[in-house]
């Protein structure tokens, strides 16, 4: 091939089942429980592990719908492949991968700096907000140098970082509870009283923690016997998560009292680890929050780079080489870190989570919408189950949308601006290639 410049390079079966769970659960790991549940505790109070269960369940009627799409057509796209099996290579098929694209790049930057955060828990270099973002930034640059190198390096460095950071975090959990002195947690007159809305707000939060089972879907036609193991692999995530979740939120819950849990809610596991255990724990727990978020972001800018560039080969986005050298992956895979440290040095981190959690939310409505009106009979799925996944879904987004509106609501006028932005995009970029007449791909709905 003399153009190889231009086509993403995929190896078919080079990915094992517990490679795969590996990569699921390191992303999900990553961010969810390491800095959301301070957050989620600002929202819910003393029900916070509840919202975990909660945004457990509805990732498992969430899950469904993927897992039949890629049992049926593996692909290494993931999302942006679905979209375009749903709804052909138009512009809701490019707006909601993209929604998702960002989705990804936000969570890389919330574990950047929730990376930031630990590590001067263990080194205090004086000025955090300085501080954070620089490590952030620092991280995400030692990341795309690893990306930068083969599948197996990165397949091998985020496995060994998902076992020792499973093991460390149970560890944790079992340690967590077994010295606290009661397993309920101290609440005081000041803490938040929960409402339905912020339960729904933690929710919403608590699913970024689980969605790192998309990561799964990305690299469909790389798993050996995708069309068994993708949902094997994400059934399997998910249970573990949801054990370890209830672990370390217990072991949270019952050394810190509800306003240290909010005060600390950006490296609550450290802090949760001091009481009970002293600075050792304190080292060991930032340690793992090290090791978590680093292979988080290993393996998430390695699933996104892929998906921009399934979106670039599909025409569905506009590429510039800006004189590049490399493969198309690798390009996309520089714009995805420029836009990544970008967000690491100027949000914080409940902005970051709250854009994330808006944009994957409405993506993920979209690809059950998908199955139901397009691909339900293609896919075999049961219909029940996606409309259900669609209306856990916008109650959620909608009582997340209500607490931000009332606390925050910049972020929803960021949210609704960039939203609007890729719309425009993308609706002059598709109107543009069609009048070119380069519209060959054809509709695949049967």
């Amino acid at each position: 091939m003399a153009d190889q410049d231009r086509t993403p390079q995929y190896k078919e079966g080079s990915l094992s089942l517990i490679g795969a769970v590996a990569l699921g659960t390191g992303v999900m790991i990553g961010a969810g429980i390491f800095a959301l549940t301070g957050q989620m505790a600002e929202m819910t109070g003393y029900l916070f592990p509840l919202a975990f269960l909660a945004a457990a369940v509805i990732v498992s009627f969430s899950a469904y719908s993927y897992v039949k799409i890629s049992n049926t057509y593996p692909s290494a796209g993931g999302i942006g492949m679905y979209l375009q099996k749903a709804y052909g290579p138009t512009l809701p098929t490019a707006f909601h991968a993209l929604l998702m694209y960002f989705s990804m790049v936000i969570a890389q930057s919330f574990l950047a700096r929730t990376f930031g955060s630990y590590t001067l828990e263990l080194v205090d270099l004086g000025d955090r907000s300085f501080y954070v973002p620089l490590l952030g930034v620092g991280l995400i640059l030692a990341a795309f140098l690893i990306n930068l190198s083969a599948n197996k390096l990165i397949e091998t460095v985020a496995s060994v970082l998902g076992f020792v950071k499973i093991g460390g975090i149970i560890v944790f959990g079992v340690v967590g509870v077994y010295v606290a002195d009661s397993l309920e947690m101290g609440a005081s007159s000041d803490a938040p009283t929960p409402s339905i809305a912020g339960f729904l707000g933690a929710t919403a939060l608590g699913i970024l923690a689980f969605k790192g089972f998309t990561t799964i879907t990305n690299s469909g036609s790389e798993l050996k016997d995708p069309k068994r193991n993708v949902g094997k692999a994400i059934t399997i995530s998910i249970t573990l998560c949801v054990v370890i979740y209830a672990l370390v939120g217990f072991a949270v819950a019952s050394n810190l009292s509800l306003p240290e849990i909010i005060e600390t809610q950006d490296y609550s596991l450290a802090a949760a680890a001091r009481p009970a255990l002293g600075e050792a724990a304190v080292a060991f727990t930032v340690i793992l929050a090290m090791l978590a978020t680093a292979g988080g972001i290993i393996a998430s800018i390695f699933a996104v780079s892929r998906m921009l560039a399934m979106l670039t080969e599909m025409k569905l986005v506009p590429h510039r080489h800006f004189h590049m050298p490399g493969s198309l992956q690798k390009h996309t895979l520089v714009y995805t870190i420029v836009l990544g440290l970008v967000l690491t040095a100027f949000f914080d981190l409940s902005r970051i989570a709250a854009l994330g959690i808006i944009f994957y939310l409405i993506m993920d409505i979209a690809i059950h919408w998908g199955v139901l009106r397009h691909l339900k009979n293609n896919v075999d799925a049961n219909p029940v189950i996606p409309s259900i996944a669609i209306l856990l879904d916008a109650i959620v987004l909608l009582g997340f949308i209500w607490v931000k509106a009332t606390s925050d609501p910049l972020v929803l006028v960021v949210a609704s601006g960039v939203m609007a932005i890729i719309l425009l995009g993308e609706w002059i970029f598709l109107a543009k290639r069609n009048t070119s007449g380069d519209s060959e791909h054809s509709h695949h709905s049967h």
